[in-house]
């Protein structure tokens, strides 16, 4: 429904930071629960973050206190900052958009987001 474009991803070393940013095509976004997943090779696809439409966030614990989720609603736009990275942190990450609007809180399941982007690739290097 949405059309997500994910853009930021490349190769940075352990302790390095990087700044990922997911834009849509159109302006209902800014009213929609956007998360944003990673897959690593061998893995399932993991909830990394999320955040509604009023800014309401969720964090997996593995990258709670590392990782920042926010919107930029002027660029259309939702961002993740990501700090003090880590190997285990490599994967192609994924943002995702709900298919309604003004939901209160952040699904951490993959079929509660209709709307998904290519992906970027985030490798952490030691």
């Amino acid at each position: 429904q949405v059309q997500l474009v994910e853009s930021g991803g490349g190769l940075v070393q352990a302790g390095g930071s990087l700044g990922l940013s997911c834009a849509a095509s159109e302006r209902t976004f800014s009213s929609r629960t956007v998360g944003w997943f990673r897959q690593a090779p061998g893995k399932g696809r993991e909830f990394v973050a999320g955040i509604t439409w009023k800014s309401r966030t969720t964090y997996a614990e593995s990258v709670k206190g590392r990782f920042t989720i926010s919107r930029d609603n002027a660029k259309n736009a939702v961002l993740l900052q990501m700090n003090s990275l880590i190997p285990e942190d490599t994967a192609v990450y994924y943002c995702a958009a709900g298919g309604g609007a003004y939901s209160p809180l952040v699904s951490t399941f993959p079929n509660d987001f209709p709307s998904w982007g290519q992906g970027t690739q985030v490798t952490v290097s030691s």
